[in-house]
């Protein structure tokens, strides 16, 4: 049985290309966006779940529709043989998601799920260097949230003791210099892993106890995030996909095919600036790669880039963690939701294993009414 569901995320207001509440929000920032250069996506995931077993369920992370400035959706619609699919959220959370269930035998034909998403980005900057350096501001009240821990993400023990040390080490002052100095500290201390299977855990306790500091984006950016919590400044890991080829340097983009090109940045909020983005994991990344010492000059400038920027070739899905998927998975709280999550007859299909769980995602640069090809 074929259904098709249709959703727009943007309101009636077509001459906007965000609703008002977003453009007031900006309005209160001084975040530097280029809201007139945007560019617009097709994201489609395409899923196959073998015909065994009597039932099985779908669930997959769709882009961010909360309006954070960088990014905004126009809309989402998918067809397919489920026996019932919608798009819904992350339990309470605004955060968006696609589920799809099959009750019974498929008839020898596999279970088959398409979804589309047209999603529009924008490079995401700001300049530091116009922040008062002796500013320290209160929190607003709704961002103290973020200086929770997290299961993999604790702030006490060997995380607060390993961040006093860089920033006594660093005789870093004020916010923004606390938050520099760890930035700082994980790209001379980590090392990115090209073996690291999927993104990684991001298990920040087990990495220092163990001196281990290796792995790919999901561990080096959860080590900043941890840290940086531990010293008194809300963060977070962003979970999303690069949609497109990197403009910097070609090891941190895809385009395409974009099936294993799942990725997490981080940010850090600062007082009277908002959401500052950072990205250590990908200065890792070029380095480890093109074997490039982090003296070269192109990983100093990606370093110095890479503190208050996110070049969006990259889309964000969500920033939940120790999170419980709607209805109630069998695998318990996902630690974060970044790849396809399925199960059939109550077991749960590996994400990373091909063979057993099928699926392509692809994105499409979309250039007036055509595709860039």
């Amino acid at each position: 049985m074929k259904r098709r569901d249709f959703i727009k995320y943007i309101g009636s207001s077509a001459l906007l290309p965000f609703p008002i509440s977003s453009l007031m929000a900006m309005q209160q920032s001084v975040q530097s966006s280029d809201f007139t250069n945007w560019t617009s996506y097709r994201l489609t995931f395409q899923v196959d779940l073998p015909d065994k077993g009597s039932s099985a369920r779908l669930w997959l992370p769709l882009p961010d529709t909360n309006d954070p400035g960088f990014q905004f959706t126009q809309g989402s619609n998918w067809n397919g043989n489920a026996t019932k699919a919608s798009f819904s959220t992350i339990g309470t959370s605004a955060f968006p998601i696609f589920k799809a269930e099959w009750q019974g035998k498929q008839k020898g034909n596999q279970r088959h799920i398409t979804v589309s998403c047209i999603v529009k980005t924008s490079n995401h900057s700001f300049d530091l260097g116009l922040y008062p350096a002796s500013k320290n501001s209160a929190l607003p009240s709704s961002i103290k949230n973020y200086l929770n821990p997290t299961h993999l993400k604790p702030t006490n023990g060997i995380v607060r003791e390993t961040v006093h040390s860089i920033i006594k080490e660093r005789n870093a002052a004020t916010t923004l210099e606390q938050a520099r100095a760890i930035y700082d500290w994980v790209i001379d201390n980590a090392q990115y892993d090209q073996g690291t299977r999927g993104r990684g855990q991001g298990d920040v306790k087990s990495m220092l106890e163990k001196n281990d500091l290796t792995g790919k984006c999901v561990d080096l950016n959860s080590l900043f995030v941890a840290l940086t919590k531990a010293a008194n400044i809300p963060a977070r890991n962003q979970y999303g996909i690069r949609i497109n080829e990197s403009k910097l340097h070609p090891c941190i983009g895809q385009y395409g095919d974009i099936s294993q090109s799942q990725h997490c940045r981080a940010e850090f909020f600062l007082a009277g600036r908002g959401w500052i983005p950072v990205n250590p994991a990908d200065v890792q990344q070029v380095s480890k790669l093109e074997d490039l010492p982090l003296n070269d000059p192109k990983i100093v400038q990606l370093r110095e880039k890479f503190f208050g920027t996110w070049e969006m070739n990259w889309l964000t899905f969500n920033h939940a963690e120790d999170l419980s998927l709607n209805p109630a998975n069998n695998t318990g709280k996902l630690p974060f939701f970044m790849f396809p999550h399925a199960e059939i007859d109550g077991k749960t299909l590996d994400s990373l294993d091909p063979e057993n769980f099928l699926y392509k995602i692809s994105s499409a640069e979309l250039i007036g009414t055509g595709v860039k090809l």
